[in-house]
C-alpha cells in the first residue's frame, strides 16, 4: 500500500493543525515556508520542511497524494499557480485530492443575512477579490487536468495562541461597536477535522463554509472572554469614531451569518466547538 503523503503549499496555522491529525495515522507530510526558522519548527513536528526559493519543489510534488493550498494570492494571483503550475501539472496524475483553503470574504457584506455556498460572491474588499479570482483559477485548473477539488471557506480563525485571552488580560481587548455587525467563527480543530474528512471522501469535492453554529457580534465574544477570567468588560467603543487601522476597519466592512449545513451534511461532521462559548472554555482550560 502506498503511503498517503500530504504535501501542504504555505504550511500556516489551519495546516498544520491537519497534520498533526493526519502525522499520527502514518503520513508523510512536506510542508513550505519562506523561513529557514520555520523549517526547523517543521522539522521537530514530524513535517518535511521546503524552503521555498532553497529547494526544489518538483520532486517533493511528485511524491504527494494529496494536496493542500493555504497561501494567500498575492499581486500574481495565487503563487503555487503563478510559479509552480508546470510542476503541478507533472504531479496532477499521482494526486488523489487538492484543497483550497479560501475565505467566507468571498462573500462580502450581506446585512447580517444568512449565505450560504450557493450564495452570489460579492466581495467587498480586496483581499476577498483576490480570493474569488484564486477561487476561479484552482477551478479552472482542477478541471483541466481531471482533479478532486474542494475549496473550504473557513470564518474568522480562533485556537490555541489565537484567542482573546492575552488582549483581555493585558487591557487591550476593545469591544468595537457596529451596530447589526455579526461575524461567524471557526476553531482550528475543526477545521482540522473537516479537512479530514474531507480527504477521506474525495469524491464529494465541492465548496464548503467552515464555520460553527452560531454567529455572534465579535463585542460578545470579547466581553465573554472576560466574563471567563473574572475580569472587566473591555469599554466599548462607537465603530465611526475608534482609531483603528485599516486592515482593522475592513475586517467591518461585512456583516453575515455563514450557514454549514453542507459541511455537516456532506462530510458528516460534528463539530467539536460548535459555538464559541465551548471554544473559549476549552482554550482557558488548556491554559491553565
Amino acid at each position: 500500500m502506498i503511503q498517503p503523503h500530504l504535501f501542504s503549499f504555505g504550511h500556516g496555522y489551519s495546516a498544520q493543525a491537519l497534520a498533526r491529525r493526519l502525522l499520527s495515522q502514518g503520513w508523510a507530510i512536506t510542508g513550505t515556508t519562506r523561513s529557514a526558522d520555520r523549517a526547523q519548527e517543521f522539522d521537530s513536528a514530524g513535517v518535511t520542511p521546503l524552503v521555498l526559493g532553497q529547494d526544489p519543489i518538483s520532486s517533493q510534488l511528485s511524491q504527494a497524494t494529496h494536496l493542500l493550498v493555504s497561501a494567500a494570492p498575492g499581486p500574481d494571483g495565487d503563487p503555487m499557480l503563478h510559479h509552480y503550475r508546470e510542476a503541478l501539472v507533472e504531479a496532477a496524475p499521482h494526486l488523489t485530492w487538492v484543497g483550497y483553503l479560501s475565505t467566507t470574504g468571498v462573500y462580502g457584506d450581506h446585512g447580517g443575512n444568512w449565505v450560504t455556498e450557493d450564495t452570489a460572491l460579492t466581495p467587498a474588499t480586496k483581499r476577498g477579490i483576490a480570493r474569488v479570482e484564486a477561487e476561479a483559477a484552482w477551478q479552472s485548473f482542477a478541471r483541466d487536468l481531471g482533479l478532486n477539488l474542494s475549496i473550504f471557506r473557513l470564518a474568522g480563525i480562533y485556537g490555541p495562541g489565537r484567542g482573546p485571552f492575552a488582549k483581555v488580560r493585558s487591557g487591550t481587548a476593545r469591544r468595537i461597536i457596529k451596530q447589526g455587525q455579526i461575524f461567524s467563527r471557526i476553531h482550528v480543530e475543526d477545521i482540522a477535522q473537516v479537512l479530514e474528512a474531507a480527504i477521506h471522501r474525495p469524491e464529494l469535492s465541492g465548496i464548503y463554509n467552515v464555520c460553527d453554529d452560531l454567529p455572534m457580534p465579535p463585542e460578545d465574544v470579547i466581553g465573554y472572554a472576560a466574563e471567563l477570567l473574572g475580569l472587566p468588560l473591555p469599554p466599548q467603543e462607537d465603530f465611526e469614531t475608534a482609531d483603528m487601522t485599516p486592515m482593522a476597519r475592513s475586517f467591518y466592512a461585512e456583516s453575515k451569518k455563514v450557514s454549514n449545513e453542507k459541511m455537516k451534511r456532506d462530510l458528516d461532521v460534528k463539530l467539536i466547538y460548535p459555538d464559541y462559548k465551548t471554544g473559549l472554555k476549552a482554550l482557558l482550560a488548556q491554559d491553565q
